[in-house]
């Protein structure tokens, strides 16, 4: 019986899900949009959000976008189960872009100095990704990134700098066996 329950609310979440998404003056929407369960969206009224064509986000999906903020995701764009997306300058992603499971954007970081940090201080810069990329399961893509067309990012990677066109970029990992004898 809970299980039927589950199925029947997860149908009832995706329809308000997208019900709410048509009316939102700041998203725009392309043609054959799909969109999965338990996915959240936070949008600030004075941000834009363009999703173009043939989009799919899976399950668990998490987009915020703070003041004023512009993100835009080309044509042919798959997200996978539990991408989050938190943007509060700029986050372009380029068409034919693949996501793993669990990517998640960055595009700011928490003011700091010596000897604090401030919870509502923010540094920002923009993150672009480019055309024919995918980002593996567990990436984690930081603030002032700019990956270029055809690059493939490892699982795990946490990318702190620009990466050029045509790149593969994996996690340096080096496994020491010891005995436990």
């Amino acid at each position: 019986m809970l299980h039927i329950i589950a199925k029947i609310n997860n149908k009832i979440q995706l329809k308000l899900n997208k019900i709410g998404f048509v009316s939102h003056p700041s998203l725009s929407i392309g043609k054959n949009f799909r969109l999965g369960n338990y996915t959240t969206f936070i949008i600030h009224p004075t941000s834009k959000a363009l999703f173009g064509n043939d989009i799919e986000i899976r399950n668990n999906f998490n987009l915020v976008l703070g003041k004023n903020v512009n993100l835009t995701i080309g044509d042919n764009v798959f997200l996978n189960n539990g991408c989050s997306i938190n943007c509060l300058e700029s986050i372009v992603i380029g068409k034919n872009t693949l996501f793993g499971e669990n990517v998640k954007l960055y595009d700011h970081n928490h003011s700091y100095n010596e000897k604090e940090v401030f919870p509502k201080d923010f540094t920002t810069k923009a993150i672009k990704i480019g055309e024919n990329c995918w980002l593996g399961s567990n990436s984690i893509i930081l603030k002032g990134v700019n990956i270029g067309n055809n690059v493939i990012i490892g699982a795990g990677c946490v990318i702190h700098k620009d990466v050029p066109a045509n790149s593969i970029i994996v996690n340096k990992q080096e496994h020491k066996i010891i005995s436990n004898e």
